[in-house]
């Protein structure tokens, strides 16, 4: 395979929405290092896995190295990883604070500065979030204290990134979903959920890989938080 093809790194990528993000990449010609803790190995030449905790640097640095190793060069990073605890405020426990820490912020610390390290060498590379519109829309009724702390810091960080980088050729950009049809949400809430939005209905992952291929192929923009949520950041 040729050193010609862009590489990108893809965490939380064993199901769901990250695993949607590995297809539309290949499908896009894209060879990926997908990082996940329950990963298994590919069968596909072009889809190197790494598993482990992404909040662990050493797995960070496990997955770089092998995009490097193997494919020579790191061209997007794709920080999809995350987790969500609903939990009304005061009832939030120190080890659900540590795990929430420890995949939404180490685990994009870690391997975005990694990475960016790498992408500096070819003076070009795109760096994306997925965030939640959440951290600008709170909802009564979920309680979600813990994503707007760290998913509303990867937006702020995502912008500081975008300015910090804009003449290395490095962008920043994230995508901000409100509820989206996963394995995460049972199909007996889909109604309940759908009603959070304006268009009355959830998104689907389809949107959220839509996104994050548009913002990857766009040169001129940078420092974006794009919101796929229904209209639900706009207002009620």
């Amino acid at each position: 395979m040729s050193n010609s093809q862009k590489v990108a790194i893809v965490t939380g990528a064993s199901q769901g929405i990250g695993a949607e993000i590995v297809k539309g990449f290949r499908e896009q010609g894209y060879r990926v290092v997908a990082v996940a803790r329950s990963i298994k190995p590919s069968e596909d030449p072009g889809v190197v896995t790494i598993a482990g905790d992404i909040g662990d640097r050493d797995v960070a640095q496990r997955a770089v190295a092998e995009a490097i190793a193997r494919f020579g060069r790191v061209d997007t990073l794709i920080n999809n990883a995350g987790i969500f605890i609903a939990k009304p405020f005061t009832q939030y426990t120190a080890e659900d604070y540590a795990a929430v820490m420890n995949v939404n912020m180490n685990g994009f610390f870690h391997i975005t500065q990694l990475a960016i390290a790498e992408m500096e060498k070819n003076r070009s590379g795109h760096v994306l979030q997925i965030t939640t519109t959440l951290a600008d829309h709170a909802i009564a009724g979920v309680p979600s204290v813990l994503a707007s702390l760290t998913k509303g810091g990867l937006n702020a960080a995502t912008k500081s990134l975008a300015i910090e980088y804009a003449k290395t050729g490095i962008r920043a950009n994230a995508v901000s979903p409100g509820i989206i049809k996963s394995p995460m949400h049972a199909p007996e809430t889909h109604d309940a959920l759908g009603a959070l939005h304006p268009v009355g209905h959830m998104g689907e992952m389809s949107d959220i890989v839509n996104a994050v291929l548009y913002l990857d192929s766009a040169p001129f923009i940078t420092g974006e938080i794009l919101h796929v949520d229904g209209g639900q950041s706009a207002g009620h």
